[in-house]
């Protein structure tokens, strides 16, 4: 096998479809199928064992869903994920709309082989595909996307998707924004004012210009006058509230 071949791991509950879809991939001369998985658990196993390029996977499973997997990547390097699904259409638009490339069953050979070249594109890009894995965890739609979505840290040349309840603060110091989690300082890969916009209206507050904190990690709230607050995060980080996010604050103290 050619050792630039994408590695590649087939995740589906059903024997005949994870069959067929290897069978079609073994066609391809750039693909090494390394694994097959058969529920959600067993890929993320997998997934951190054999370091796939590229994994196939199923959204409707047992004991763990397809978006289940994705919310649960946490590797420093995460695959290319390609959605193969029975959604109808109205849900394959809203894929689309992410950027989320996807295999209607049953899998059609020439969106297939596009599917593989777009994975081939992606190789060597580490952020397209963290960015694309974090677009895949937050397509749910449910009433607690907030509490769903991925951000993506760069740690050196590695990029790590983050839950949101693992982040303490973001906190931008010049051109750079800082991820801040109870163990480590990663680099964002948008400005803060994305960051907020792409965070919408979850337990994330601002309470400076340069500063955006999680509410369930502030532990302490000291007036440092009737308008100016400083806040302690469950890390022991110090932060100061501007006087135009101080309405921000007394919204906490309303909790």
């Amino acid at each position: 096998m050619d050792s630039g071949a994408l590695k590649t791991l087939i995740v589906d509950d059903e024997p005949i479809p994870r069959r067929v879809l290897r069978e079609d991939l073994e066609l391809l001369p750039d693909v090494e199928v390394v694994g097959e998985a058969e529920n959600g658990k067993d890929a993320l196993l997998r997934i951190e064992k054999l370091k796939p390029d590229l994994v196939f996977l199923d959204l409707q499973m047992p004991v763990m869903s397809g978006f289940e997997v994705v919310r649960n990547l946490t590797g420093k390097h995460a695959p290319v994920v390609v959605i193969v699904t029975a959604f109808d259409q109205h849900a394959i638009q809203a894929f689309e709309a992410g950027a989320v490339d996807y295999l209607l069953k049953p899998v059609n050979e020439a969106r297939l082989r596009t599917a593989v070249e777009r994975a081939k594109t992606m190789q060597g890009r580490p952020l397209e595909i963290a960015n694309d894995v974090a677009r895949i965890a937050a397509a749910t739609g449910t009433a607690h996307v907030g509490q769903r979505r991925k951000v993506v840290g760069r740690n050196g040349p590695d990029y790590l998707l983050l839950d949101a309840d693992e982040i303490l603060a973001f906190q931008a110091e010049r051109e750079l924004v800082w991820i801040i989690t109870a163990k480590q300082r990663l680099l964002a890969t948008q400005p803060l004012r994305a960051i907020q916009d792409r965070l919408g209206e979850t337990q994330f507050q601002r309470v400076h210009r340069n500063a955006i904190v999680n509410v369930n990690h502030v532990r302490k709230m000291s007036a440092l006058s009737s308008q100016r607050w400083l806040i302690t995060l469950s890390n022991s980080l110090q932060l100061i509230v501007s006087k135009r996010q101080a309405h921000n604050i007394r919204q906490i103290l309303q909790w």
